[in-house]
């Protein structure tokens, strides 16, 4: 079997972690940075085990490495950055998601249902998706100010947009005439 096929529950050993080490090739990784919106991704790599927890419940433990480049915010210029964080997920086999329209979020968002199958890779694409950087910057980008209007027109400042900026003036001139 694959080492990024989903592992079927009723295979694993009870008593003895089964463990994975994923490297996908660099199609697969294009097809993920793709999906993920990156530039590029290099160097990924996602091992760990899966142990019992009890008699019905799963535990995955693991490690994410990763090298990716995205667009700079600022720039756009390519910024590359290197993930390297442990990932856990449990898999309760009586867990079941809330049906009702307000909910209260559960304190640990590691917990899944358990179903017939663990997909480590599935697991490593959505750790790889939450460690993201959001905004990446390129050392030393710096977004200037930048005004916009109509022809003819003076521009609106940051500082124009404070509503109080204007307040100081208007106590210095009323203390000069009085």
């Amino acid at each position: 079997m694959p080492d990024t096929a989903p592992l079927r529950v009723a295979d694993l050993t009870q008593n003895a972690a089964t463990t994975f080490d994923i490297r996908p090739d660099s199609g697969a990784m294009r097809a993920l940075a793709g999906h993920l919106g990156l530039s590029g991704l290099r160097k990924l790599r996602f091992a760990g085990t899966i142990s019992a927890e009890g008699q019905r419940d799963w535990t995955l433990k693991a490690r994410l490495g990763a090298t990716l480049t995205q667009p700079c915010i600022v720039t756009l210029d390519p910024v590359t950055t290197r993930i390297d964080i442990d990932v856990r997920r449990i898999f309760l086999a009586n867990w079941t998601a809330p049906t009702e329209d307000e909910v209260e979020m559960i304190p640990d968002e590691t917990i899944e249902a358990l179903g017939t199958h663990i997909d480590p890779s599935a697991v490593m694409a959505e750790a790889l998706a939450l460690a993201l950087p959001l905004y990446p910057r390129k050392a030393g980008a710096d977004l200037d100010q930048a005004a916009f209007t109509e022809p003819g027109q003076t521009p609106m400042t940051d500082e124009d947009a404070r509503p109080f900026s204007g307040l100081a003036d208007l106590r210095d001139t009323l203390k000069k005439d009085t």
